[in-house]
């Protein structure tokens, strides 16, 4: 929940899409990301590597500070913007550290 009592979800989409934000807060974080099978460390790096890889920079923002919340820090995240660059292309990986420098300077 957010300061305004409402999921990012809700805050994002209000009521232009209401089955949208109730599939996000109920099945994506609700039993995706609260799956024990991994760790919310290890479920935020994956997540983060497939933003990077697919070029999605507006949801990198939010996924880079949930890592950050989730226990990865700055440096382990720039050594994967590093590694992402030879797998996903290095402009992905530089767009990805350029995000990351965003978040933690803010």
């Amino acid at each position: 929940m957010t300061d305004t009592g409402k999921t990012r979800a809700q805050e994002l989409l209000g009521d232009t899409a209401p089955e949208l934000v109730r599939l996000t807060d109920d099945v994506l974080f609700g039993q995706v990301w609260a799956d024990p099978g991994l760790s919310q460390r290890d479920r935020s790096l994956i997540t983060v590597a497939a933003l990077v890889a697919l070029g999605r920079t507006e949801q990198l923002r939010s996924h880079l500070r949930r890592a950050l919340d989730n226990g990865l820090g700055k440096d382990e995240l720039a050594a994967a913007m590093t590694h992402l660059a030879f797998y996903a292309g290095w402009p992905a990986g530089m767009t990805g550290a350029t995000e990351l420098k965003k978040i933690t300077e803010e």
